[in-house]
């Protein structure tokens, strides 16, 4: 489950803090970059268990329903929502099960949350109209709550701040756990029963090198990156920069030195959408640019075995020195405005999606 493009977005979280910590322990920093992506993990399989926690409830009020219906003498309430077969399937998950028991993650501890959850969505129209339906199939039942999820729990405040107050990584992590988790609905299947496989933590060995290389890369190497940054700014006064824009181009030359196989082109485009995230609203074309010049001298100067397209010289961004060599540490110079990092803003209309993501699994769509 755990992807590139969460491994880009926790190394970059990573970083900055490991330079904003006065005890630089990169063995401990390491060791809390993996921690950090399996809580991911957890958070993956605590939104799937909602979706049972949900249907647990649901009984609980059918069972109500039913009772009152009886001394009443009225018709029972239909048992469909709550026994959805999807649902059940998912209930009775054994990777799921195995996993919570492990972690202890339970959502009893938050009934009312679930209650209002529920509250919302049996209001829905989604919801009655697939309430008048007599019979519905499985494909039926599994897509109703592929698109509750999306309607009520991709996104949903109360949510955001129950998952801030149980981890600090979380409300990071939401975004992009919430597309395994609509992926995962899809891909269940009824033969399967109770034995569908869920997502691994770790699509292979490799992910998880590719998270350790990159993060030591990145630190390891940080003189030559930034007088790389140094030189490629030659218009700019390289100390102004935003602390994160320095951050971002640092992992970005990393991840285009130590990865042969990840062409230049995937790489500046995921780091210009982490800018737009993370940074300055001006950061992602600055680092465009930044990175186009830097990644061209590391292949004239034999540095980077990689190509790139021919380009017409810019007047705002000057060849860096074929014979440039790193000259000693360069300094981060700390201003107060940029060190917060800012919480992600809403990309703009006419962003394109990085080329990186399609080489990842595709994001879920209505």
């Amino acid at each position: 489950m755990i992807n590139r493009e969460l491994i880009r977005i926790k190394i970059v979280q990573l970083t900055y803090a490991y330079y904003q910590n006065g005890n630089k322990n990169m063995d401990a920093a390491e060791k809390e970059l993996l921690f950090s992506l399996s809580k991911a993990y957890d958070l993956y399989n605590y939104l799937l268990d909602l979706m049972v926690a949900v249907t647990q409830e649901e009984r609980h009020r059918l069972d109500v329903l039913n009772q009152r219906a009886e001394r009443e003498g009225t018709q029972p309430a239909s048992p469909k929502f709550a026994f959805n077969k999807f649902a059940v399937q998912l209930e009775e998950n054994k990777m799921l099960n195995e996993f919570l028991e492990d972690k202890k993650l339970t959502w009893k501890d938050d009934i009312e949350f679930i209650r209002k959850l529920c509250n919302q969505i049996e209001q829905s129209e989604l919801y009655q109209e697939y309430m008048k339906t007599p019979e519905t199939t499985y494909d039926e039942d599994r897509e109703l709550w592929r698109r509750l999820y999306k309607m009520f729990i991709e996104t949903n405040d109360d949510l955001d701040a129950l998952l801030e107050e149980k981890s600090l990584y979380w409300n990071d992590d939401k975004e992009v756990v919430d597309t395994f988790v609509l992926k995962t609905i899809k891909r269940f299947d009824p033969k399967n029963k109770n034995k569908q496989e869920l997502l691994p933590e770790w699509k292979d060995v490799e992910d998880k090198d590719f998270a350790r290389k990159l993060f030591r890369s990145t630190i390891l190497n940080a003189d030559e990156y930034q007088h790389y940054m140094s030189e490629a700014s030659r218009n700019w006064d390289f100390s102004r920069l935003a602390y994160m824009d320095v951050v971002i181009m640092q992992i970005a030359i990393a991840e285009m030195l130590t990865f042969p196989n990840i062409p230049v082109s995937v790489t500046i485009n995921e780091y210009v959408e982490l800018a737009k995230l993370y940074s300055t609203p001006r950061s992602g074309g600055y680092i465009n640019g930044m990175l186009d010049s830097i990644a061209r001298h590391l292949i004239d100067s034999g540095k980077m075995m990689k190509e790139m397209p021919e380009r017409s010289e810019r007047p705002d961004h000057q060849p860096m020195g074929r014979n440039v060599q790193p000259t000693g540490r360069m300094r981060f110079v700390h201003h107060d405005a940029p060190v917060e990092a800012p919480q992600p803003e809403e990309d703009s209309e006419d962003a394109q999606p990085s080329e990186a993501k399609a080489s990842e699994e595709p994001e879920e769509q209505e």
